[in-house]
């Protein structure tokens, strides 16, 4: 008798989570023990090492919840997308400790994206009536697969500078993704979604809420992620999803992926742009991105991850507004870029030139993101002593 879709989904994601929260202090100590840290510079925002180690502790939540639905079900495509989600981990904590080159890791996602198109056979080969296109052919469609694959990687590896940010947006768009797959009949993948949902929500409230216990999710846990969403994008836009059939109920699926990672990728847009026009490296970092605007503003991390994450949240909520209303698969597309240009080049800029010209209205944005900072006391400080350990042992 099989196990009802709800129950395994709550299943996947419970695994992970539980799972993710046992191995994050093992890690965290094995971290430091190994000093496998963050130290603070000029460009980073603590003030402290923090130990980096986070990707592994994600990674070894995802595989509990895959491996716990493999139990009740087939699929050859969870399998394929954890083994390139473990590449990239892999890669990643390497870049973490020594330090790689841009161009050796830019390389490695263009064969680990690949291979998830060659072996997986999951890739942008479908426009799914937008401007009246359907299926692509090959010649278009890989290169367009390889560009879309490797761009949400660094997208999602970029975001990663302020506290909670990398892992609420991962919860906040795997959930999404999830319950579109359940409501498409891609069940495999939907569990796929919450297994990752699950093991970054541990992770998520010990980076948010820890003092001792905080450690960063590093390059291990954003191209792990960055790999995991391009996975979803691809199993909703290949020809043959069963996603397809919202496309004829004038749903736009290019402009609903798009929605949902909004923010990373136009910021991570805006940023490489303004790079390029300084005659820099589009990988050269800087404190450019639209998170560092609002430190700048004086919000405080977790405040700068809720702003942010409301901006794409509202994104969201305009682009299923617009299809709601009637409109075109074409006009959702047109909404969703309007839009997710205002909240990155738009906003970022004008609030630039309110800085330099010192205007009373960037004081009072300002002022705002001072009330983001929270005591720890009361239920923040609760969080604190559960996350780090210490909820049942009396201060001294």
């Amino acid at each position: 008798m099989e196990l009802r879709l709800e129950l395994l989904a709550i299943g996947a994601f419970l695994v992970s989570a539980l799972a993710s929260w046992i191995a994050y202090p093992f890690l965290l100590k094995f971290a430091k023990k190994r000093n496998i840290v963050d130290n603070p510079n000029a460009r980073k925002l603590q003030r402290e090492p923090i130990p980096v180690f986070g990707g592994p502790a994600v990674w070894l939540g995802i595989v509990a919840g895959v491996v716990a639905t493999l139990v009740f079900v087939h699929s050859n495509n969870m399998p394929m997308a954890l083994g390139a989600m473990t590449v990239l981990m892999i890669v990643g904590v390497i870049d973490d400790i020594y330090d790689l080159s841009a161009a050796v890791r830019f390389i490695i996602e263009i064969v680990v994206v690949w291979t998830i198109m060659a072996v997986g056979r999951r890739f942008v080969n479908d426009f799914h009536l937008l401007w009246g296109i359907e299926h692509i052919n090959v010649y278009l469609s890989m290169p367009l697969s390889l560009v879309a694959g490797v761009g949400i990687i660094n997208a999602i590896n970029m975001i990663d500078g302020v506290d909670g940010y990398s892992s609420g947006f991962g919860f906040f768009s795997m959930i999404i993704f999830a319950f579109f797959f359940f409501i498409s009949g891609i069940a495999t993948t939907g569990y796929l979604a919450m297994a990752v949902a699950g093991a970054l929500l541990p992770f998520f409230l010990h980076n948010v809420f820890g003092k001792k216990s905080k450690m960063f999710i590093g390059d291990g846990g954003t191209l792990m992620l960055g790999t995991a969403l391009t996975v979803m994008v691809f199993n909703i836009l290949y020809h043959d999803s069963l996603c397809s059939k919202f496309a004829y109920k004038g749903l736009g699926l290019i402009p609903f992926t798009l929605a949902v990672m909004s923010i990373p990728v136009f910021d991570t847009l805006r940023v490489m742009v303004m790079r390029i026009l300084r005659k820099k490296s589009p990988f050269a970092p800087d404190k450019t991105h639209l998170h560092h605007l609002f430190i700048d503003m004086k919000f405080s991390h977790i405040g700068t991850t809720f702003v942010i994450l409301s901006m794409n949240t509202l994104i969201v909520l305009i682009w299923l507004a617009s299809w709601l209303l009637g409109a075109s698969i074409d006009l959702q597309l047109y909404i969703v870029v309007f839009f997710s240009l205002m909240a990155t080049f738009g906003f970022y800029g004008f609030m630039r030139s309110q800085e330099r010209k010192g205007t009373r209205f960037f004081y009072r944005c300002c002022a705002l993101g001072r009330r983001s900072h929270i005591a720890r006391t009361g239920f923040w400080k609760f969080m604190m002593n559960l996350v780090d350990g210490t909820l049942f042992v009396k201060n001294k």
